[in-house]
């Protein structure tokens, strides 16, 4: 029976040979301790080249986010952030289930930030009876915006605006290696406008698992008391990090594939219907469709292209979504393609 192809995120990626080598080899100690020199040396890394002091290494990004908000937010105050951003909406609630932490939300279509959204709801010093915001959160690249790369004039108003206003801010990198790749803005770059950023291996990069939280030495020891708090103290875990020193080896330049496959694909989808998908808007890995003009749910949708042998995620009653990752070649983009006209013509 032939592979299905699946497009459901860049997280489906599997280990190559060659990874799972690395990650037999690479020499592993107690991490709760911090004697894992393979994990020591991957937060040193990151931490490197985002020009930060420290990272502390978690099992997934959520985690991550979570850490570096907590170390910014006190309980009862509030994070802002774009009404779509996968903190607010992907995370299950967790800012205010594990940190008392309120949000607020400003709309911007296709995730795309323009800092004066942000600036202009932030209400810090609020007194004793309104809720203070304390930092913005940036989604770089914005998930369910289709993989937008956001501008870095914006991301330079928007820190003028927070020194200004007293605020910090937080960039969600899950995708950071996309806008980096796609954009050419250097990794350290987009680090000094933050104070807390996390990253994710396990996307893009193809590694199983991993994320890491950047930051200064002393939020990031305050973070691993909460990371062994929340149950993600992790022992032998130099297996994975082995895994990540693997994937910033080999697996980053090679993005440039994945956004043009990804590009090939919206441009053939725009070409049976122009409503579903601009092309111009594809500049990485995501393609976001809408499929408010047309009789068929997403649902419907991934149900058409799964029976075809093609596996896409409807994240809403109109929006579906494909990702392009490492495992994913030209000729199952060619075959992907096809598969997509017939579902999308057999109305």
């Amino acid at each position: 029976m032939t592979s299905p192809i699946d497009l459901r995120s860049d997280t489906v990626t599997r280990p190559s040979q060659a990874m799972r080598e690395a990650m037999a080899s690479a020499p592993v100690g107690d991490d709760v301790y911090g004697d894992d020199p393979t994990v020591n040396s991957l937060e040193e890394r990151v931490a490197e080249m985002f020009g930060k002091e420290a990272g502390v290494f978690t099992p997934t990004g959520s985690l991550a986010n979570q850490l570096a908000i907590r170390m910014l937010v006190a309980p009862g105050e509030e994070l802002i952030a774009e009404t779509n951003s996968h903190i607010v909406r992907a995370e299950l609630g967790a800012a205010a289930v594990f940190s008392g932490i309120t949000t607020r939300t400003w709309p911007a279509k296709n995730g795309l930030l323009i800092a004066s959204d942000a600036l202009d709801i932030a209400r810090p010093n609020s007194g004793p009876y309104l809720v203070s915001t304390t930092a913005i959160a940036v989604e770089n690249t914005h998930n369910f915006g289709g993989g937008t790369v956001q501008p870095l004039d914006e991301i330079k108003a928007l820190r003028k605006g927070a020194d200004e206003l007293g605020l910090a801010l937080h960039l969600d990198g899950a995708r950071i290696w996309n806008a980096h790749v796609a954009s050419g803005v250097a990794l350290n770059e987009y680090g000094k406008y933050f104070e807390t950023i996390s990253v994710c291996l396990s996307k893009g990069l193809g590694a199983p698992i991993g994320s890491v939280m950047l930051s200064t030495k002393d939020r990031v020891s305050k973070a691993r008391i909460w990371r062994k708090r929340y149950g993600a103290g992790m022992r032998q875990v130099g297996l994975l990090a082995g895994a990540a020193h693997y994937a910033l080896d080999n697996n980053i330049l090679r993005l440039t594939e994945d956004h043009r496959r990804a590009k090939e694909i919206a441009i053939a989808i725009a070409s049976v219907d122009a409503s579903l998908i601009d092309p111009n808007t594809v500049e990485t890995n995501i393609v976001g469709l809408d499929l408010s003009a047309l009789p068929m749910t997403a649902a419907e949708l991934a149900a058409r292209t799964k029976d075809a042998g093609l596996w896409i995620s409807a994240l809403g009653p109109k929006y579906a979504r494909l990702v392009t990752h490492l495992d994913f070649d030209d000729a199952q983009c060619a075959q992907a393609i096809e598969i997509l006209k017939r579902a999308l013509v057999a109305q």
